[in-house]
């Protein structure tokens, strides 16, 4: 039976629907969700769930914080950290518990559910190409929300002080230990707005970086983006491909910039999605 922990910093457009998706699994133990530093009425809807949700109200707006809190008060394995703007899909509970035994898997994640209907044309282009990437396609997790078997958890202490919690577990993994199952999916809203894009692969690009400065990836992931990118040029996704270069390309530099004044860093949220 699994345990659901999810992080929540003033989520109060979005809870309802994440909890939805999951009030009603099948499979689940118990779900936690770590209110941290709201300053909304995230917490009021979360108690409004009874005893079918465990409401944990942390003064302090840290997620890696409210992980670490929530994870005290974890009694089943494997444990889904989802992220609150997502929504799981019926039976993903169940099917991605029976994909990590079947597939000895330490470190899971339901198959991504991209949501582009209101988004920007730009913002379009940029996930067209990136659902075509090597990396997402083999399926080595690529979303937000992750699950951890109880042996996966070992791998390390608490969740470090950082930007990117999941990619910091991702980089716990070698590439046959983790993967998304087949048959479960997690929906997640695209941002709207190119400004809004910027702002989250931005971050993610930071967190990354982060993390090697740090020293906190315990194995190097490899990523064959050039190759791909160089065929996709040559082929009718070539304007799409385009958008992709050039706006990842602007991301990494600036998450460059970013990174030599961490001190002053600012988490950057998308609000055009929720």
């Amino acid at each position: 039976m699994a345990t659901i922990i999810i992080p929540a910093h003033n989520e109060s457009t979005v809870i309802r629907r994440c909890l939805d998706s999951v009030v009603n699994q099948q499979g689940v133990h118990q779900i936690i969700v770590a209110c941290n530093g709201c300053t909304d009425n995230t917490v009021s809807i979360v108690q409004a769930y009874g005893d079918q949700v465990t409401c944990l109200e942390l003064s302090k707006p840290s997620k890696v914080f409210a992980l670490n809190e929530a994870e005290k008060l974890i009694l089943s394995w494997p444990v889904f950290y989802i992220d609150a703007d997502t929504e799981l899909l019926d039976g993903c509970i169940e099917r991605v518990v029976q994909g990590m035994d079947e597939r000895q898997l330490l470190l899971a994640a339901p198959e991504p559910e991209i949501r582009l209907d209101e988004s920007s044309w730009l913002v379009k282009q940029y996930y067209k190409i990136w659902y075509q990437l090597p990396y997402i396609k083999s399926g080595l997790v690529g979303t937000c929300s992750f699950v951890l078997a109880r042996n996966g958890r070992e791998r390390f202490d608490r969740f470090p002080d950082i930007i990117s919690d999941d990619g910091f577990v991702r980089a716990q993994f070698e590439d046959h230990e983790r993967g998304n199952v087949p048959g479960s999916g997690i929906i997640i809203q695209a941002p709207r707005n190119l400004k809004s894009l910027i702002k989250i692969k931005t971050r993610s690009q930071l967190g990354m970086m982060e993390l090697r400065a740090k020293g906190l990836m315990r194995f190097q992931e490899q990523k064959s983006y050039p190759n791909s990118l160089s065929s996709h040029l040559f082929s009718k996704n070539w304007l799409a491909t385009s958008v992709y270069i050039a706006l990842a390309l602007f991301m990494k530099l600036r998450a460059r910039f970013q990174s030599t004044r961490m001190n002053a860093y600012q988490w950057e949220t998308d609000h055009s999605s929720r």
